[in-house]
Formats: structure tokens, sequence, C-alpha cells
């Protein structure tokens, strides 16, 4: 299948064997996917105080009989003004984790969406022997993906990081640590060829097979 290619500045096309990636999309495990790793970023420290934990006396604001109001038992009951709360958030963690090979196949049928919406384009980003900004901004404008992408490069790059980091939406993530939710929601999908040989390695319909007896 062909893809979009870049390479010195130019857009092009190139042929991909998208067999790895599969064809069709799973929507429920994607989704699941996705659920998790945004459960997975919540910190879980919001917090609220019950009627034993706020400051206040015990004693009965008023006797309990023939005022005309409705009986108190202390200020601290949640109908009063600076009372506790009632079922209110305390922290807790709302982590969770799907199986291994879930995971991958949410991996490989994000990239197979991506592959058929023609949002994934193959680079040659060359050598980045400083960060600039200037050659990031050029890479984004010949692509047309100035507002959202997400740059997946095969190895740690730090000047190559440094140039991306200051647009908005613009990720940069290598292909040992590229989930579902990072292909979802990066918009256009900036690839070297090298990342795309490790992401076939790792999520493709070949390894599924090769790791019966393991995890990847």
């Amino acid at each position: 299948m062909k893809v979009k290619s870049y390479k010195a500045g130019s857009v092009g096309e190139v042929e991909l064997d998208v067999t790895p990636f599969g064809e069709k999309v799973l929507y429920r495990t994607l989704k699941d996917a996705v659920v998790m790793h945004m459960a997975n970023q919540r910190q879980g420290t919001a917090s609220t105080k019950g009627r034993s934990e706020v400051k206040g006396t015990n004693k009965k604001p008023y006797k309990q009989k023939h005022t005309g109001r409705a009986r108190a038992g202390d200020v601290k009951s949640p109908i009063w003004r600076g009372g506790g709360t009632v079922f209110g958030p305390k922290p807790r963690d709302y982590s969770y984790h799907m199986p291994t090979k879930a995971r991958r196949v949410a991996l490989r049928t994000a990239l197979a969406g991506k592959i058929a919406d023609g949002e994934l384009v193959i680079a040659d980003l060359g050598e980045w022997s400083e960060p600039s900004a200037r050659s990031a901004r050029k890479v984004l404008g010949d692509l047309d993906a100035a507002r959202r992408a997400c740059v997946v490069i095969t190895e740690r790059n730090e000047n190559l990081y440094k140039s991306f980091r200051n647009f908005p939406r613009v990720e940069v993530r290598i292909a040992a640590e590229l989930c579902a939710f990072d292909v979802v929601n990066g918009g256009m999908i900036i690839a070297e060829q090298g990342a795309l040989d490790h992401l076939s390695a790792r999520v493709g319909q070949a390894a599924d097979a090769s790791n019966k007896g393991g995890e990847s």
C-alpha cells in the first residue's frame, strides 16, 4: 500500500507493507486502551472532609424540643453551612491494566486506522546535530501537520525532542514507548522507517504468533 513519505523537504509516496498491522479496526479494544491510559493519568488526590473531620463543637446548638425548628445534633452536620461533606471524594488510585496482548492489539489497530485514513507519513528526518525549531517548523509546514502531530523516532534524540517540544499539540515518542493513546490523540503520525520496522516487530500480527508463550 502507498503511504505519504517525506525526505529533504519533499512530500511523496512510498510503498509500505501494511500486512503486520491488519486491515480491520477493533474499536472496542481501542477504546478500552484509551480509557485505561486516561484513568492511569489521574492523580486521584481530590479529598473532602466528613462531619467527623471538620472543626466544630459536638454540642447541640439548641434544645431538642419546643423551639419550632428542626432537630439538630451539632453544627458539623452536612446540612449546615461549614459542615461535613456527604459521600465526597477521597484520595484513591484509579489506575488499572489491560492484558499485554490486548494493549498490543490496541496499538496495532490504532496504527491500522491511521494508515486507512492516510494520516501516516514515513519520514527521513535526517541528522539533528543541534536543536532547531526552524527545521521542525519546516517539517510540520511541509506536511501540513502544524495543528497536531506525533513524531515517532527509532531511538532517543535529545536535539530532535528539543526542536519539536515547543509546538503545541506536537509530541515526540520513541517506537518502544508508543501506545494506542499516543496514536489516537496524535493527529498525523510522522514516523521514521526504523520506527515502523520496530513497531511491526513489536505489535504486528506475526508478533502474536511468536509471543504466545510470553509477553512483549
